[in-house]
């Protein structure tokens, strides 16, 4: 099969079944249901803009849900807060889950800010392609193994000592 082929099969696939890249600290199962069809769709729009030449990157759900994680495992400081409240917000709106309150809206970025935010979308796009290849890389180990198993068993003993 042509390797370009194949790759936009495998991010085909990835947009639906790679995990979703949480802070480590066991709040992964929390993230809402809404919130995980979110990513699977706008990595699939992502997905789509990548094939028309856009660099990939994670997206704004997937640093919502991973800034909502490392929210709920240690306290964030003012940058990191104003992030979050803000791709919650752009979130939010986007995919229509009413109104946010008006006292945690926020609608702007600093230039540092937007450029922390790039970089973490930016990491967590590395994450699940590193996790996909990882992936690939195991199934095909076992695959191996499996083929070469059967193959001894297969192959009579010429002798047994």
């Amino acid at each position: 099969m042509n390797k370009t082929v194949e790759q936009g099969i495998s991010n085909i696939v990835g947009c639906l079944t790679d995990p979703i890249v949480v802070f480590p600290g066991g709040w992964g199962d929390t993230i809402p249901e809404w919130l995980k069809t979110a990513i699977t769709l706008e990595r699939m729009i992502g997905d789509m803009k990548g094939m028309k030449g856009e660099e990939p990157n994670g997206t704004d759900a997937e640093a919502c849900a991973y800034l909502m994680t490392v929210s709920l495992t240690q306290p964030m400081d003012s940058d990191w807060t104003q992030i979050y409240l803000y791709v919650a917000s752009q979130t939010y709106k986007q995919w229509e889950k009413g109104e946010m309150p008006a006292d945690i809206v926020v609608d702007s970025l600093s230039e540092y800010q937007m450029i922390e935010l790039n970089r973490l979308k930016s990491w967590i796009y590395r994450q699940r392609i590193r996790n996909r290849l990882e992936r690939d890389r195991a199934e095909r180990r076992e695959e191996r193994e499996k083929a070469e198993a059967q193959r001894e068993a297969e192959q009579p003993a010429l002798f047994k000592f």
